[in-house]
């Protein structure tokens, strides 16, 4: 405690101490425990603002954690003082009236943020009395009083050793054991014990548990430090695992403070400052988070992102925005903490001379052989001399390769020495034609690259090799739709790649699976994927920056100009297939025939197709579904037909006559003049849009319903691979139908993401709408569709108003969410579609979003015929076919802004209110 500055400032002791005196004397039995508790309570409130003051006011949050520890000591300590002479007083104390009070857990290591909580160990002694359970009971009473978080043991020396054995939890509380005041004897003879009975001979053990119990932990937490809403504490990279180093570096060598394994050559002076600095800033994140959220709240959520940021004093710079950077400092530090994770564990294990015990069984035992001008001992790759990457530092990016084809890992003094000659990856390193090759080899590799790749990111190779994929390292991407840093998502997408040409997702990839190695260049696929986000967080298009990267970067890579075309062409359209998948009318042969002349090749269709699922597949957990699955497949398909001249010579007239003989053949029970009906009930577009299985099921709703249709037909069916159940919806058509319908599934929790609207000759109207849950998957319980079923029938029956119950309803973003704004926009295309005018709207997701669109829509008297409704994280983009009431398209400005105006107000309805400054 004596790098606290002005300590009495925060709170004064012997101050305190002289009134508590005062008050036992002044006060009645019944009036001592009142005033002695506004006295600990205000002395508690004061110390809690200086800290909070000094803090705000720049002091670093390790400093500010030990005078929260600082002040709770001194809290604690005047409490005891005065349990044991105002209230449990005794003329001469035995030894069986004493105690010991220790701080153990993160207590006991002295740092404490604002809303911790206080780990107290009363050690008695072996002859217990009711004395020490009285004082006991009246303390914690007393701290409970003050709203401290108190967890607490009473125990004997022996009872905390027989636990310590037992159990690792207490085994690690007891190694952190702190005295704060009492018989210091009793604590004496704990740390004696413990050092001698748990410590001595049970490192290897300890170490081993230690790290199991973080990676088990990192596996709950996401296994990844590059998550975009991190946990500070429990996260990988994050304060836990700096605790980790600081109880295996105790244990096994019996240190009370991290520099002093500086004297035991454990770290250099660099990697101690470096400890001490990612402690410093970790501290300071989490002192301002507890204060923010006015809780012990761990979570780097995205509101309290932005204000941490400003907080810090992040602010805005050309291209990065302040809680980008502050976010990046933050996985740089977390960075660092696995870096010097593995330092440590290395001095462990050489420490130990017992290799083959810990952490990973070598496969080669302690025999030592050079491969390629490298040491591989112990399974993992070494060099021979310190200035081995000094003098040839191309072999910092050849190293992994070897290590790859050589099935080894990286040794960690290999990587110490990486680290620290790093910045001499320059120029000439970039342009040597062996360095490139390696790399190009590792990426290509059979071997999954994903882990060769992450292991040079993280080593800070691979940024400093191509400079461009350095800029997004640790690139946040503040939104709710991506899960990771740019740099993170990158090297999954790669790995799913590697996924799909192993056939190790064939289940969930299907047509991916069957035509990755029909792809002629497997370069051009792989440095696509790995090249297609490089110019994110520039202030520009990514997509287009990105070309040009590509364009410079792949002939240093050995590319030809053909294939560094083809890579420039698909980081400049990645999205390309997606968008239309997602946005558009694939039964619109318009909409085909477009896609097609921008694809040109079957080769690009098939790469781009690939490179769309890794894309989408590595932005998170979740985002993935079968319906999108199923949706590029439609497309892909649709275009390779179109590129064979399957779609562009067949007439309008043929292809309805087509598809309405193919109805016929599945049609055989039906009397000839009810199917010749039924045939001519429909419009050319139900033709077009729809293929025979779902043509089929709905001739049969319809027969069932018969001629003189009353009540609502609805019916459905689910298909869990495509994670979509198919709702069809038969009633007498009417103004505003599909808006009714939109508003009953919002009521119901499900959500539309597609919807096809056919009126019939006789007017009535045949709804096919693809729903899914909040979970991206099918509606497949028999009492949810019940209850949506009933929502249905009741809207359309004028039995229940959706609109009044969303009003009703919570907004359904969360608090951590708000700091998001969606600007509302719309854009309308009238080169599309031959027939249709398309609209795209993009505003915030809520409940009832398209509903309050569609009911937009009715009022400007438009005829909906197709909606594909998609969200992405925080953003609604839901994608409408109109025309006018005269079956037209829309091609009159004025009309066309009207539109534009009505369906901005529509958006902006349910927008989340800005609180105010």
């Amino acid at each position: 405690m004596d790098r606290i500055k002005n300590r009495r400032d925060i709170i004064d002791r012997k101050k305190l101490g002289t009134r508590l005196k005062q008050i036992a004397q002044d006060s009645s039995p019944d009036d001592l425990r009142n005033a002695v508790f506004k006295l600990l309570r205000d002395a508690l409130q004061s110390g809690n603002e200086e800290i909070e003051r000094r803090f705000v006011e720049g002091e670093p949050g390790d400093q500010a954690a030990r005078a929260m520890s600082f002040l709770v000591d001194q809290i604690i300590v005047l409490l005891y003082e005065h349990a044991i002479r105002d209230v449990f007083a005794t003329a001469n104390p035995t030894d069986s009236e004493q105690l010991s009070l220790i701080a153990v857990g993160g207590y006991g290591r002295g740092q404490m943020a604002p809303f911790s909580d206080v780990d107290l160990l009363f050690l008695m002694p072996y002859k217990q009395t009711a004395w020490s359970e009285s004082v006991i009971e009246y303390m914690l009473y007393m701290l409970w009083d003050l709203k401290l978080k108190v967890g607490h043991s009473s125990r004997t020396v022996d009872d905390c050793i027989r636990l310590a054995r037992q159990d690792m939890t207490i085994r690690t509380a007891l190694l952190e054991s702190r005295y704060i005041y009492g018989d210091q004897s009793l604590f004496v003879e704990l740390k004696n014990r413990f050092t001698k009975d748990i410590i001595n001979g049970n490192a290897e053990e300890y170490v081993r548990r230690k790290l199991a119990e973080r990676d088990e932990r990192h596996q709950r937490f996401g296994d990844s430090r590059y998550v975009n809403e991190p946990n500070l504490k429990e996260g990988k990279g994050g304060m836990r695992d700096l605790n980790t180093l600081f109880w295996i570096t105790r244990f096994v060598y019996q240190i009370e403070t991290m520099p002093a394994l500086v004297e035991k050559g454990v770290l250099s002076s660099g990697e101690a400052r470096k400890f001490a600095k990612a402690e410093r800033f970790l501290w300071t994140v989490r002192f301002h988070l507890h204060l923010v959220a006015g809780r012990p709240e761990e979570r780097l959520t995205f509101d309290v992102q932005t204000r941490l940021a400003e907080r810090l004093g992040y602010t805005d710079h050309a291209g990065a925005q302040a809680i980008e950077r502050f976010m990046k400092h933050y996985y740089l530090t977390a960075r660092d903490v696995g870096d010097l994770t593995r330092i440590i564990c290395t001095a462990i294990e050489e420490e130990s001379h017992q290799k083959q015990t810990f952490f990973r069984l070598p496969k080669f035992g302690l025999r030592t052989r050079r491969i390629d001008g490298f040491l591989a001992e112990g399974g993992r790759l070494n060099v021979e001399d310190d200035n081995h990457f000094a003098e040839n530092p191309a072999d910092m990016i050849r190293v992994f390769r070897v290590a790859q084809r050589e099935d080894l890992d990286i040794h960690p003094n290999a990587l110490r020495q990486i680290r620290r000659n790093r910045k001499k990856i320059t120029q000439p390193v970039r342009n040597d034609e062996k360095a490139n090759e390696a790399f190009m080899d590792l990426l290509m590799s059979d071997q999954e690259p994903e882990i060769h790749l992450r292991r040079m990111n993280e080593a800070g190779v691979l940024g400093q090799f191509i400079t461009d994929f350095g800029r997004v390292v640790a690139q946040t991407q503040h939104d709710m739709y991506h899960h990771y840093t740019v740099d993170e998502h990158t090297i999954r997408a790669v790995g799913l790649l590697w996924q799909i040409e192993q056939g190790k997702l064939k289940d969930d990839h299907p047509l991916s699976h069957e035509i990755v190695h029909k792809v002629l260049s497997r370069e051009v696929l792989y440095v696509a994927v790995f090249l297609h986000d490089i110019a994110k967080g520039r202030g520009g298009d990514h997509s287009v920056l990105g070309e040009k990267v590509a364009k410079k970067l792949c002939p240093r890579l050995g590319m030809s100009a053909a294939e560094t075309e083809t890579v420039a062409w698909l980081v400049r359209w990645h999205l390309a297939m997606s968008a239309t998948a997602f946005k558009r009318d694939l039964a619109d042969a318009k909409t085909i025939l477009d896609f097609v002349n921008h694809v040109q090749s079957p080769e690009r269709l098939r790469l781009l197709l690939i490179l769309t699922v890794a894309d989408i597949r590595a932005v998170g957990p979740g985002v993935w579904n079968g319906w999108k699955g199923q949706l590029l497949r439609d497309l892909y398909y649709r275009a390779e037909s179109a590129m064979s001249g399957g779609l562009e010579g067949r007439a309008s007239a043929e292809r309805v006559a087509q598809a309405k003989q193919q109805l016929a053949d599945r049609l055989t029970d039906w009397p000839k003049r009810e199917l010749d009906t039924h045939l001519e009930r429909f419009y050319d577009g139900y033709w077009f849009g729809l293929d025979v299985d779902t043509q089929a099921w709905h001739a049969d709703i319809m027969r069932r319903a018969g001629p003189n249709v009353k009540d609502i037909q609805i019916e459905a069916r689910s298909d869990a691979f495509k994670a979509m159940t198919e709702i069809a919806i038969y009633a007498q058509d009417h103004p505003g139908l599909f808006a009714r319908i939109a508003g009953a599934m919002a009521v119901s929790g499900a959500s539309i993401v597609d919807a096809r609207i056919f009126t019939t000759h006789d007017g009535m109207a045949i709804d096919s709408l693809i729903v899914q849950d909040a979970e991206d998957s099918a509606l497949d319980e028999p009492r949810r569709l019940e209850r949506l079923e009933n929502a249905i029938r009741k809207t359309l029956a004028g039995e229940m108003r959706p609109k009044r119950i969303i009003a009703d309803k919570k907004p359904n973003y969360a608090q951590r969410t708000q700091v998001f704004t969606v600007e509302p926009a719309v854009y309308i295309d009238n080169s599309a579609s031959n027939s249709w005018t398309v609209i795209e709207v993009n505003g915030r997701d809520r409940i009832g979003f398209v509903q309050d669109v569609a009911w937009a829509l009715y009022d400007l008297s438009l005829n909906l015929g197709r909606a594909r409704i998609a969200t992405y994280g925080e953003r609604a983009v839901d994608v409408f076919y109109v025309r006018d009431m005269f079956g037209l398209k829309i091609d009159d400005k004025a009309k066309l802004e009207r539109i534009r105006r009505r369906l901005v107000e529509a958006i902006e309805a349910g927008q989340p209110k800005e609180k105010a400054a």
